[in-house]
C-alpha cells in the first residue's frame, strides 16, 4: 500500500493527539487536526466530514475523560462508527486506532471499554489496525493529583510506562509503513509500544512526589479496577512488543519543574 501523505487526527488537541501532529509535521506529512476546538466532533458528526475530505488515513487518539465502563465505550462505538461512515464518505482508506495493552483481558474500568473501541473499528466499513500502547508517564502525575494532602496512596502494581511522543511515533511508523496490511486479521499479533523498563507505579510516583514534597504510600491497589489482573501482569506488554523511549526517570528529568 502506498504511503500515505495526508492524516486526519482524531483527538489532535488531546494528551496523544498533539505529539501525533507534531511527529507527522516534522516527517512532512499534511496532518488535519480534528477535534471540538478545531470545530469537528466526532460524535455529534459535526465538521467530520469536511475534515476527511482529502485524507487518506485517519489516525484515532481520540479518548475519554472518565473510568465508568460502559459511559467509555458507548463513546468509542459511537466515535468508530461516525469516523468509519464519514471516512467511506470522504474516501478515506484506512484507520489506525489506539487502544491499551491488556485491553483483551481487562473487565472492569476504562481500559475493559477499550475492547468495545477494538472490536467497532476492526468491524467496520473501511480497514483498520489497532496500536496497543502502555499506560503513559503521565498517568503517574494524575495519580498524584487526585488526592490531596502531604501524603499520596499509590499503588504498588507492576507497569512498563511510555512517553506520549515514542507513542506518536511508533503509530506513524505504523500507519506509513507498507509492509503493514491495510486490515489487521483476526489471529494476528496486535502491536504494541511499552517504555523500555518495567517498574511499579508506587516507585514511579515516589520520584515525581519528591519534586512535590509529597510522600509516597504504596498499596496494594485492591480498589482499583482489575487490581488481580494488573498485580498478575495482564497489562504488561507481550513478547512481541516493541519497547522503546525514555524511562519514566529520564523522561522527568526532563520536564520543567512547576
Amino acid at each position: 500500500m502506498p504511503t500515505a501523505t495526508t492524516f486526519a487526527v482524531a483527538g489532535a488537541t488531546g494528551r496523544l493527539g498533539r505529539h501525533i501532529m507534531d511527529v507527522l509535521t516534522e516527517r512532512g506529512h499534511r496532518a488535519v487536526p480534528m477535534s471540538r476546538a478545531t470545530g469537528v466532533d466526532i460524535i455529534t458528526g459535526t465538521g467530520l466530514e469536511q475534515a476527511l475530505t482529502g485524507a487518506d488515513t485517519i489516525l484515532d487518539a481520540a479518548s475519554w475523560h472518565a473510568s465508568d465502563k460502559e459511559a467509555a465505550a458507548e463513546f468509542f462505538r459511537t466515535a468508530a462508527d461516525n469516523l468509519h461512515r464519514a471516512g467511506q464518505r470522504a474516501g478515506v482508506e484506512r484507520i489506525i486506532a489506539m487502544s491499551i495493552i491488556g485491553a483483551d483481558k481487562a473487565t472492569a474500568g476504562f481500559i475493559a471499554a477499550q475492547q468495545a473501541h477494538e472490536e467497532a473499528h476492526l468491524a467496520g466499513t473501511l480497514p483498520a489496525c489497532i496500536l496497543r500502547a502502555a499506560q503513559f508517564h503521565e498517568l503517574v502525575g494524575q495519580l498524584l493529583d487526585w488526592q490531596q494532602g502531604d501524603t499520596a496512596y499509590v499503588p504498588a502494581l507492576p507497569a512498563q510506562l511510555v512517553a506520549c511522543r515514542t507513542v506518536a511515533e511508533a503509530l506513524v511508523d505504523l500507519a506509513t509503513d507498507p509492509d503493514v496490511s491495510a486490515r489487521q486479521t483476526p489471529g494476528t499479533p496486535i502491536p504494541e509500544i511499552a517504555g523500555p523498563r518495567r517498574e511499579t507505579l508506587s516507585e514511579a510516583a515516589a520520584l515525581l512526589a519528591a519534586r512535590r514534597d509529597v510522600k509516597v504510600v504504596a498499596t496494594d491497589g485492591s480498589t482499583m479496577p482489575d487490581a488481580d489482573l494488573a498485580a498478575s501482569g495482564a497489562f504488561l506488554p507481550g513478547p512481541h512488543a516493541k519497547l522503546a523511549g525514555p524511562t519514566f526517570q529520564e523522561w522527568l528529568a526532563a520536564q520543567p519543574r512547576s
